[in-house]
């Protein structure tokens, strides 16, 4: 987590690829946790939207010409010095405001409501009664109906602004819902972005559709031809190199490239090694005899695991892997003559975390993807084809370009591959132990039909070794951990329950099958919020 002093410099804005195109919500972001599933929510309705943080919009305001805003939660409060606030602008659009959690504080403050600290707390699972009719909470119920909601919030709206008027109470909050409907301004206290609040979307959509009067035209067809065209645009006849890693990323992101400019794209695949079992034959097979997409394959195993002899500690595994792939593919990359473009596979959530709000949640940047440019010694323009989308976005387009389905649904894959899910030092003979019994964990899991309700699944072999008897014999081998978590939203993520006799199979063939392990246990525990690492 950066410092709020180390914060990145808020940049110019630039407009999104499809921005020209689509109607535009903007999301301003006060550091919430979840304000990135406001978007999802609102793009799942079919309404485009980005989020900027709340000291960079005025700067891009004018050029983002939204037609909607939504304020985001945010850890601040309101009523200190300082506090974070919507620039002024954003009520004086004309165009439907909602505030959400934190939003509808900094909005009632803004203009002329008082907010308060020191009241009750109301954290979670709530009911808000419906007092008045109102288009943002159509199709919920009558008045005094009640509805489940999620809150989360340590201060209090002691009064609202002129105009505005009550639409929902909660136990804990008389302001739980207001609107000022001449001038399409709302809030909310609680969070309907966030699974919690059941029929949170409708109300996103009442907003979106309904209030703001949108379309929802933004569909990943729509995206696939615009993308082409501007990839076509952006490069010309310049040849590009693509960093293949094969996870679902990079591999749609070649694909979408591979139609908009042909044999231009050349792809590098560096096996490190440390992939799943049989990974590299599949990702190699399929761009070469699926796609016919020029593809050089670099078996660089054994240079990765020389780089990895005697190292332990996690971060230093991470960095040594990561200088790693950078000598092997600058190496490759070298030799590709005329090359002007790298593609690389940044999604979104990568992007927002790059410039977000100062000292927020999410200021955290993922350490494998290259947001902030790239080395100038490489002389390469950045193509970035995916950067307008979610994780699930991604994989839908996928679909829309033809991507296997088994390929596009594959769980997420850390950059570092095995190397981390070996603690300790990782040699070759742990890199095969592991790599035969995560497979047989997938595969009992596919023929349970569990795959796709599961985000993620995995082994890891520990550091930690018992004895144990088989057979006749006693044996003093390793210790193997089997992981599987649920996730809705890649943010937050809990354990998944399996049945016994599904985890009992798995164990007794690990066992029986790979050689080095003697005992199987299943990880029961699950991460917070925030510091799930996917693909």
């Amino acid at each position: 987590m950066r410092d709020a002093d180390d914060a990145p410099p808020i940049l110019p804005y630039i407009p999104a690829m499809s921005a020209p195109h689509h109607e535009r919500v903007l999301i301003v972001d006060f550091g919430s946790q979840v304000t990135q599933l406001i978007a999802r929510r609102v793009r799942e309705s079919g309404v485009y939207c980005e989020i900027h943080p709340y000291d960079g919009v005025d700067a891009m305001l004018d050029a983002f010409a939204p037609k909607a805003v939504i304020l985001s939660g945010g850890p601040a409060s309101v009523h200190e010095a300082e506090s974070p606030a919507a620039p002024r602008r954003v009520f004086e659009l004309g165009v439907p405001v909602l505030g959400v959690c934190y939003g509808e504080m900094t909005m009632c403050a803004q203009l002329g409501g008082a907010v308060e600290g020191g009241h009750a707390r109301e954290f979670g699972r709530a009911e808000i009664r419906i007092e008045r009719e109102s288009p943002l909470l159509a199709g919920l119920g009558e008045i005094g109906h009640e509805e489940p909601v999620w809150m989360s919030h340590g201060d209090k709206i002691t009064a609202i602004p002129l105009g505005f008027e009550v639409a929902a109470t909660s136990a804990g909050s008389p302001f739980a819902v207001i609107a000022d409907e001449g001038r399409r301004l709302y809030g909310v206290q609680f969070h309907p972005e966030v699974a919690h609040t059941p029929r949170g979307a409708l109300i996103l959509r009442n907003f979106t559709h309904e209030i703001a009067g949108l379309s929802g035209d933004w569909t990943m067809a729509a995206f696939r031809d615009e993308a082409v065209g501007r990839i076509r645009q952006q490069v010309g006849k310049g040849r590009v190199i693509c960093g293949l890693s094969g996870g679902v990323d990079s591999s749609v992101a070649a694909v979408l490239i591979h139609e908009a400019i042909g044999d231009q794209l050349t792809c590098v695949f560096v096996d490190t090694g440390l992939m799943r079992l049989n990974e590299a034959e599949e990702v190699v097979s399929l761009f070469r005899d699926h796609y016919n997409i020029p593809l050089i394959h670099v078996d660089a195993a054994e240079q990765f695991l020389g780089a990895l002899a005697g190292v332990s500690d996690p971060e230093e595994k991470r960095k040594a892997i990561g200088r790693t792939f950078i000598e092997v593919f600058d190496r490759e990359a070298a030799r590709i003559e005329g090359a002007a473009f790298l593609a690389q596979g940044t999604l979104y959530p990568d992007v927002i975390e790059s410039v977000s709000a100062r000292g927020g949640p999410s200021a955290v940047i993922k350490s494998h993807h290259n947001v902030g440019g790239l080395p100038e010694r490489m002389k390469l323009r950045l193509v970035e084809p995916l950067r307008e989308l979610f994780k699930d976005e991604v994989r839908a387009l996928g679909v829309e370009l033809g991507l296997p389905p088994a390929f596009v649904g594959r769980h997420p894959f850390p950059g570092p591959g095995l190397g981390i899910r070996i603690p300790g030092a990782v040699t070759p003979e742990k890199v095969s132990v592991l790599q035969k019994a995560d497979a047989i964990w997938l595969d009992e899991i596919r023929k349970a039909g569990l795959y796709d309700s599961i985000w993620q699944a995995f082994a890891v072999l520990l550091p930690v070794r018992t004895v144990g008897v088989m057979g006749d014999a006693r044996t003093y081998e390793e210790v193997l951990a089997l992981r599987a978590v649920t996730s809705t939203d890649g943010m937050t993520a809990d354990v998944f329950e399996f049945p016994w006799e599904i985890l009992t199979r798995a164990a007794t063939r690990i066992v029986n099958e790979v050689r080095g392990v003697n005992r199987v246990v299943y990880d029961v525990t699950s991460k917070p919020p925030g510091t799930i690492e996917w693909e």
